[in-house]
């Protein structure tokens, strides 16, 4: 079966990774060394390589490999470099593979203010708006990829952090499902 596994990872890369504009060797080498379907309980490794979110636990997902591969490549990670993946499973392994030095954060409050600062932040999942934490927990220069979505469809957002705070761009369109707890919240208003 890993043989299968390791056709797959390679079809993946130039089916939904280069032809996206992911340009980045470095990233692509990352992408067919990391085994997507180890991150994934056993009854859903078979879905590891589609073009497609898959749900590793309630509520948290593993983003389409081109979503995924389009946002780190956004990141401009570096080998060297610290990361704090938010129940980004994959993207730490991708990140750990092009030797930057992971965090996760999978368990509790992921909305709580993390300890120490950090190059790279990224989360797999949807948020309707991303926490002020997550953004304090960057480094003079430090980059958070996340997707802000209120409605059908979101925006990958890059937020860089400056001498004078943080400001962020829109880098893609994506739709993935909403990370547990990060939900919008619709209401009446008058």
């Amino acid at each position: 079966m890993s043989a299968d596994f390791a056709a797959a990872r390679l079809n993946m890369v130039e089916s939904q990774v280069r032809p996206s504009d992911v340009t980045d060797l470095a990233l692509q080498d990352a992408f067919r060394a990391v085994s997507r379907e180890a991150l994934l309980p056993a009854d859903k490794a078979f879905a590891a390589y589609a073009d497609a979110e898959v749900e590793y636990a309630p509520g948290r997902w593993l983003l389409r490999p081109r979503d995924v591969a389009k946002l780190l490549q956004a990141l401009q990670p570096k080998a060297g470099e610290t990361a704090l993946a938010i129940s980004a499973p994959y993207a730490a392994a991708v990140l750990d593979a092009m030797g930057v030095t992971v965090t996760r954060l999978d368990e509790g409050d992921l909305s709580a203010e993390p300890a120490g600062s950090f190059d790279i932040v990224v989360c797999e999942g949807a948020v309707a708006r991303t926490p002020d934490s997550w953004k304090s927990a960057l480094a003079r220069g430090g980059r958070l990829g996340v997707i802000e979505r209120n409605g059908p469809v979101g925006k990958a957002v890059v937020y860089v952090r400056a001498d004078d705070g943080v400001g962020g761009r829109a880098v893609f369109d994506s739709t993935p499902p909403w990370l547990a707890g990060f939900e919008p919240v619709h209401g009446f208003a008058f």
